[in-house]
């Protein structure tokens, strides 16, 4: 390893201390505020800058820093104006998340910073994305990922390092180890003797430092961004450290034996710093409170005028607009293949993911199975000899970390679209869709183009964890749009759309209609922008609302009722849940003055309760009955054919519309 500090001039060594200095300053000040009530939380630091003034240092512009909370040195050593960032931590309007998220919850690629949430690990996945993105790219620039002892015990922290090791990427993993998880010490943490041993289970290079030494910190980071490029190997680093406050100042440390302070405060990495500047005659011992009054003068201007600055006004029409990056500025063309084919459900999907990996070298897959194998229901079929192993990429049995990679890429600029073998499976990795991709653009990161294949439903016998409809769990979380089509046509058209879609796209896709229906459609098809219901089947006695299976459902009792029964029903195909067309449902209702709402999903808080309150509050005058709901029974999924066909909603479809149409 190169040994930094014998390499430093006099000014460096100084202008190095002063970096150190900083945020401590800064923090202090913090802490004042805090119990002034002019910030709400804190997270300390103190005691903790040498690992993030070090490794911030040691690497290059170019390279990636995920920090955490207690990092304000990651943020200070990278140059982030300090009004916008003084903005961010109170709260105000001139924030980089415009008030919208406190602390450091927040990114700034300006300076190739991402930010955290408040789940440990998660952001550790996004590294590996970022990573890939530079691997892909040839870019020659590193992710650095801040994580502490407490994350290390999260499903995120094994899927990334092991994703990041299979795939050979440059990731370097920094543990801040210290001490304590808020209240929990180590020794019930984990068993082994250093979090650095398991980074040998992972087939990876681990390093072990004293993180309250600068230049130790300095030295292995510098190594390992290095070793990193040059083996195409990730590298973990345990930076051994001290929490000198608590886990946040509310929660105190009253938890902690006075013997671990006075142990801990010898080894201040400010203290050790000055005492080597000091030895080493760079400076002089009555010098230093000149630099201490030298650092507060470079921040105390920004400081008060962040204080005076104001904070955001509330506008609902601002607040939701920002939920989601605007469309590309395109409508829907009016272009028309001259090629047409008959497909099925499979092949349409098929065929328009094909399009848009032919058009766009930014799209990329990912998933288990889906490279050689083609996927479990063969969906991606050839496109791993078509397109490669990059772009087409089997991922280890893990959900959450590949999810986690895929915001990274999209940070980058790729298109990556995920496909979990089975929608059920999606659960695996619920946080990083309704915590990561669906607040991220809301909360301070550019557009998050990422789209999530589901395969779902039931009616295949498959039972209760392979045969889920999951579509109503995402639609309470803003920022995330959701499509299920249920015809050939929509199958081609809502993928090629949600893959142009700069938002995170949950695109369900039922495992029954993939080779059960087919129908002619162009070859080639164009972008619409998603939210618009259709009507599929003109009626006036009643209108049934569905999508996905539902609609193959209604379609066939409404032709039914039609030739037989001389009963002219509306069907109407609402094809995504977010955005929902309201307007096309208000014309329907008005018009036929019935509704019959048609989910295949458990009827308990699925899809249809909220369409129904909208009805309720929006159509309540055109209505002739009660708005009715058909949906599956509130149990799982059963494996007996029997069964499933009980319990599915079209079981008790046509004893529904009955009751709606006698009313």
């Amino acid at each position: 390893m190169i040994t930094t500090k014998n390499k430093l001039s006099q000014q460096e060594a100084l202008e190095l201390y002063k970096s150190l200095l900083l945020p401590r300053r800064i923090e202090e000040k913090m802490l004042k505020l805090l119990r002034q009530n002019k910030i709400s939380k804190w997270f300390s630091g103190i005691g903790q800058e040498a690992i993030a003034v070090g490794a911030t240092l040691s690497v290059f512009n170019e390279d990636y820093i995920l920090p955490m909370h207690r990092n304000l040195g990651v943020f200070t050593t990278r140059k982030v104006p300090l009004y916008e960032l003084f903005c961010q931590l109170l709260g105000k309007k001139d924030g980089f998340s415009k008030g919208r998220e406190r602390s450091f919850h927040f990114g700034t690629l300006d300076h190739r910073i991402v930010g955290m949430i408040s789940h440990l690990a998660a952001m550790m996945p996004v590294a590996d994305g970022l990573a890939l993105a530079s691997k892909m790219k040839d870019a020659g620039f590193v992710a650095l990922s801040f994580s502490g002892d407490g994350a290390s015990s999260e499903g995120d922290f094994h899927e990334s390092i092991n994703l990041a090791s299979v795939w050979e990427l440059p990731v370097i993993f920094l543990v801040e180890n210290n001490g304590y998880g808020l209240s929990t010490p180590i020794s019930e943490q984990f068993a082994c003797d250093d979090l650095v041993d398991r980074a040998k289970g992972y087939g990876i290079e681990g390093l072990k430092i004293d993180g309250n030494n600068i230049f130790e910190v300095m030295d292995a980071v510098s190594y390992g961004r290095e070793r990193v490029l040059e083996s195409g190997k990730p590298l973990m680093i345990e930076a051994k450290t001290f929490r000198m406050r608590g886990h946040e100042e509310a929660s105190g440390t009253a938890y902690v034996p006075q013997k671990l302070f006075d142990e801990w405060r010898k080894k201040d990495p400010i203290l050790q710093m000055e005492k080597w500047l000091v030895e080493n005659e760079l400076i002089e011992q009555k010098s230093i409170d000149e630099i201490y009054d030298e650092v507060d003068l470079s921040f105390q201007d920004d400081l008060q005028k962040a204080l005076d600055a104001p904070f955001p006004e509330p506008d609902e029409e601002r607040e939701t607009n920002a939920i989601w990056a605007p469309l590309p500025n395109k409508n829907r063309s009016e272009f028309k293949s001259k090629s047409v084919s008959t497909k099925r459900f499979i092949d349409a999907i098929q065929n328009s993911l094909e399009q848009a990996f032919d058009e766009d070298e930014s799209f990329l897959m990912m998933g288990q199975d889906i490279a050689e194998y083609g996927g479990v229901f063969k969906v991606s079929k050839g496109f791993f000899e078509k397109y490669g192993k990059d772009r087409i990429r089997n991922t280890p049995i893990i959900e959450s970390g590949t999810l986690g990679a895929a915001y990274g890429l999209a940070l980058e600029g790729f298109k990556p679209v995920v496909e979990m073998q089975f929608s059920d499976f999606i659960t695996c990795g619920y946080n990083q869709i309704v915590n990561n991709l669906a607040k991220s653009h809301y909360r301070w990161s550019p557009p998050v183009n990422v789209t999530i294949r589901c395969p779902s439903g039931g009616g295949v016998g498959a039972g209760p964890f392979h045969s889920a409809s999951p579509e109503g769990w995402f639609m309470q979380h803003p920022g995330l749009k959701i499509v299920v089509p249920g015809t050939v046509e929509d199958a081609q058209i809502l993928i090629y759309s949600a893959l142009q879609d700069p938002n995170p796209v949950l695109f369900f896709e039922h495992k029954k209609l993939y080779r059960s229906i087919k129908a002619e459609t162009p070859d080639k098809v164009s972008y619409e922008p998603l939210g618009k219901a259709k009507i599929r089947k003109i009626g006036k006695d009643a209108t049934i609302i569905t999508y996905g299976l539902g609609l193959q459902w209604a379609l066939q009792l409404a032709h039914t009722y039609s030739e037989d029964k001389n009963v002219e029903l509306e069907v109407l195909d609402l094809r995504t849940l977010i955005p929902i067309d309201l307007e096309t449902i208000k014309q329907s209702a008005q018009k036929t003055n019935k509704i019959l709402l048609l989910q295949e999903p458990n009827l308990t808080m699925g899809p249809m309760s909220e369409i129904s309150a909208l009805i309720n509050e929006h159509c309540f005058e055109f209505l002739d009955a009660p708005v009715m709901r058909c949906a599956s029974l509130d149990t799982p999924v059963p494996t007996a054919g029997p069964l499933e066909s009980s319990y599915l909603a079209n079981s008790r479809f046509e004893n529904t519309l009955q009751k709606l149409l006698a009313y």
